[in-house]
């Protein structure tokens, strides 16, 4: 009998977005009303999307995160668990409120504001063992928004490897631009998921570099790699790139008329983990991610146009 409950664990931020289309570049104050497209409230949060999008295509999912004892930790929880996600071990915070971004969209550009609210109480020990023991891939969200997490991440990392599962990384952006604390944590990750720019980043950090992300992509992935992690980078347009038993794979792109890239990044995610949990190869996998990626960006908001396996393998 398999040892596993679920195909897929996810440990990250969770939040509702209000995410308003054609937003003016310069919002006027002075309590003047300005008309917009449209506007509407969406499950947010790297985690969260990445969870939602993997038991759309099929993976026995679970989610481990915290929200406020309040209406909006109530609509995030509803939605995971509308969409199959189990939330039963996420952690309902009376102290503080959840997690809100407003993302405001110009055309193809947008502006995120987030108030973080109960983000950064989300902690390793938050994580009951007993679920990590029942769970054939650990993966986390947003390493720089969630300091506790963060700081923990190496044990965490490790019991889950000491069970038997594998695990995974999508650290996001830092923003204070320090890129900091992964150098014990990456040797423990099966898969970094980082986008271009995080690749470079992460890896001009580790090196020490004055300048991080001025060498170049090619030589980000291999320093990456040398550590132990298998890096696949998110390239958008570009596709995606990996480097993995001392060669680079590459997946182009697949042709897309975007409405909207928020999420598109954590539906890669989902998509290679969903792949590769099924034993695809990496090559193959890394099409099936980019797949996922375009075909979140067919309509507003992270989950509303994920696909299911067979629309990603179509």
């Amino acid at each position: 009998m398999s040892r596993t409950t679920f195909d897929l664990l996810v440990v990250g931020d969770a939040n509702p977005d209000v995410i308003v289309s054609g937003s003016p570049r310069h919002p006027e104050f002075g309590q003047h009303e300005q008309l917009v497209p449209a506007a509407g409230l969406v499950l947010g949060g790297s985690g969260a999307i990445t969870a939602y999008g993997a038991a759309r295509l099929g993976l026995r999912t679970a989610f481990v995160g915290r929200v406020g004892d309040d209406p909006a930790g109530a609509f995030v929880l509803d939605a995971l668990r509308g969409g199959g996600v189990d939330v039963s071990a996420c952690v309902v915070d009376p102290a503080v409120p959840t997690a809100m971004t407003v993302v405001l969209v110009d055309g193809d550009d947008r502006a995120i504001l987030t108030a973080p609210g109960c983000l950064d109480r989300l902690a390793a020990a938050d994580v009951p063992p007993g679920l990590l023991e029942r769970a054939a891939h650990v993966h986390v969200s947003s390493y720089f928004l969630q300091p506790l997490l963060a700081a923990g991440l190496a044990g965490l990392f490790e019991l889950a490897r000491a069970a038997g599962a594998s695990t995974s990384l999508d650290t996001n952006d830092d923003p204070a631009g320090r890129w900091a604390g992964l150098a014990d944590v990456l040797p423990l990750t099966d898969v970094l998921l980082p986008n271009e720019a995080e690749a470079q980043s992460i890896a001009g950090s580790i090196a020490g570099a004055l300048t991080p992300g001025t060498d170049g992509l090619e030589p980000a992935v291999r320093r990456l790699a040398a550590l132990g992690t298998l890096p696949v980078v998110k390239r958008g347009e570009r596709g995606a790139l990996a480097f993995a038993d001392g060669e680079l794979v590459e997946a182009p792109a697949r042709p897309a008329t975007v409405v909207d890239a928020v999420g598109a990044g954590d539906s890669f995610n989902a998509g290679l983990l969903a792949a590769l949990l099924r034993g695809l190869p990496l090559r193959q996998s890394m099409a099936v991610a980019v797949a996922c990626g375009t075909l979140s960006t067919r309509a507003a908001g992270g989950t509303a146009a994920q696909p299911t396996w067979e629309e990603a393998n179509s």
